[in-house]
């Protein structure tokens, strides 16, 4: 773990990184507003998921999560939220082995935003602060079509 980088990864100039308190009504309204206004759309841009706040606390805040695995970009000026990325620990069973781990959620960036290339930053973000709590494995979702097939038994 001694490698692992205890910085944050550098942003664009005018966007840092925030830790998301749910429990704030005010961060959690912006968390809800990003996700509702930005997160997963049909190809024409008129029907998105729409959680609630009560959602996402309940999802995001499991017994044993870590305030620092909610993670967001905020603008410097202006203090908006602008992308987000979550992961909560999780407990799996792989070949018939119980293994710890974190499952990565929620990840959004503000559309004007898209061209920063700020996924990759938040993935890498979320996985360092993943593995600085010594979690290696983690499970995600994808909107993306996978080709077929992708594995064989």
């Amino acid at each position: 773990m001694a490698e692992i980088n205890t910085e944050g990864y550098p942003l664009p100039e005018g966007y840092e990184w925030t830790e998301i308190d749910l429990s704030n009504d005010a961060r959690a309204l912006d968390v809800y507003n990003l996700l509702a206004n930005h997160y997963v759309e049909d190809t024409d841009g008129k029907f998105r998921f729409d959680y609630s706040i009560d959602f996402l606390r309940w999802a995001l805040t499991p017994p044993g999560y870590h305030q620092d695995w909610i993670i967001g970009v905020k603008g410097t000026a202006n203090n908006a939220l602008y992308a987000l990325i979550t992961a909560i620990p999780v407990t799996m069973v792989v070949n018939g082995k119980r293994v710890k781990m974190a499952e990565v959620n929620f990840l959004c960036v503000h559309k004007k935003l898209r061209d920063k290339r700020l996924s990759p930053l938040l993935i890498r973000e979320v996985t360092r602060r993943v593995n600085l709590r010594d979690k290696w494995q983690a499970i995600y979702t994808s909107g993306t079509t996978l080709p077929t097939p992708f594995a064989t038994a």
